[in-house]
């Protein structure tokens, strides 16, 4: 992503006023029913620091109109940590990675629940339970099978499953066990993908997708900045996400790893990624957008800022990295005013067509 210098100085005021109806107005379009375009998209990802309270002043209203003050949260659990065939040049657990991290196998249904039961206190609605992998073996398809009916009668709780990829059969029994949602990040675009990783492909990820959709899954879908992709990669990434209607998209920020193929890579600062999120927002409006991993290093003390464009975090650390501690995510959620939901995912927009909106930030 490319850096831009912070404007100094005062600009001349029927500048900074196109500034904000432009935003404003692609913002209106937007609640009014309009998809917007490429051209769209790569405006809000190329607009200047001078313009950015402007961008997530209008993106605002946006998430306002459809998940109000709310925040929820997600729980990640790295039920099988390394050992994973595929070489994923981001992830500390591929068979290229040199990385020191825990390397288990699946873990019990003890722990697993132990987990689950550390995710409701955490105020999480979601547990995602999540292996390495490039597909589940028959063992840990039957072992999660098994646990998610025990997680859902003892905790209410939401499941989201990550398992790699998937058949149409696999996705149809993870249904059948209870699974709510299915997790396999496109991570980027068709284009840029092959630069990231070659033992799959970005059509196999989008045939898992299907598959899931098929079975009556919801899917949870994002993706990784920083790994040196292009505005239009980010862009393109968006517009399929909207193309496959994914409910849930978790914007990762690459934490370049050591011992990763990307462990030299460093390519954001916390303006453009706050431009990514408001981008996720407007061409992605209804969807749960997640500010998920990397948020603590490359959004750093901009983090609130985040949420008023997506609507959701998770909540503790993630697969090999460690998270901010829960109270600090609590005292930032509650220092802006916005409160914890364990409601529906989807919930009925608290701001509908014709009343009032919110007041821009």
């Amino acid at each position: 992503m490319a850096s831009r210098e912070i404007f100094s100085g005062a600009a001349p005021v029927a500048t900074v006023a196109e500034y904000s109806t432009r935003w404003h107005s692609m913002a209106s379009r937007v609640l009014a029913g309009e998809s917007l375009d490429k051209t769209d998209a790569l405006a809000v990802l190329e607009s200047t620091d001078l313009e950015l309270l402007d961008v997530l002043a209008a993106v605002w209203r946006v998430r306002h109109h459809f998940f109000g003050s709310t925040v929820q949260l997600f729980f990640l659990m790295n039920a099988k940590s390394g050992l994973c065939p595929e070489d994923c040049g981001y992830c500390s657990q591929s068979k290229v990675s040199e990385a020191e991290i825990p390397r288990y196998n699946l873990l019990s249904a003890p722990k697993l629940l132990a987990a689950a039961k550390l995710a409701v206190e955490r105020q999480s609605k979601t547990f995602c339970i999540v292996i390495s992998a490039r597909g589940p073996s028959e063992r840990e398809m039957d072992a999660v099978c098994r646990i998610v009916p025990e997680i859902k009668q003892q905790y209410d709780l939401n499941i989201c499953a990550c398992l790699g990829l998937l058949t149409p059969q696999q996705a149809q029994r993870l249904a059948a066990a209870g699974v709510d949602k299915v997790n396999h990040n496109l991570n980027t675009s068709a284009r840029f993908y092959s630069e990231i990783c070659s033992t799959h492909t970005h059509a196999d990820r989008v045939a898992t997708l299907e598959a899931c959709r098929s079975a009556g899954l919801e899917l949870c879908s994002g993706g990784i900045i920083g790994m040196g992709e292009t505005h239009e990669d980010l862009v393109d990434m968006a517009l399929e996400l909207r193309r496959l209607n994914v409910e849930s998209i978790p914007l990762n920020f690459l934490n370049a790893i050591d011992g990763t193929p990307l462990e030299a890579t460093n390519k954001l600062n916390p303006r453009d990624c706050l431009r990514a999120l408001a981008m996720m927002r407007l061409v992605n409006p209804a969807a749960e957008i997640r500010i998920a991993g990397g948020r603590e290093i490359h959004l750093g003390s901009l983090q609130a800022m985040g949420l008023y464009a997506a609507n959701s975090m998770f909540v503790g650390d993630y697969l090999t990295t460690q998270g901010q501690l829960p109270a600090a995510d609590y005292r930032m959620i509650e220092e802006l005013g916005f409160t914890i939901t364990r409601g529906s995912e989807s919930a009925e927009p608290p701001c509908l067509s014709g009343a009032q909106e919110p007041t821009h930030a």
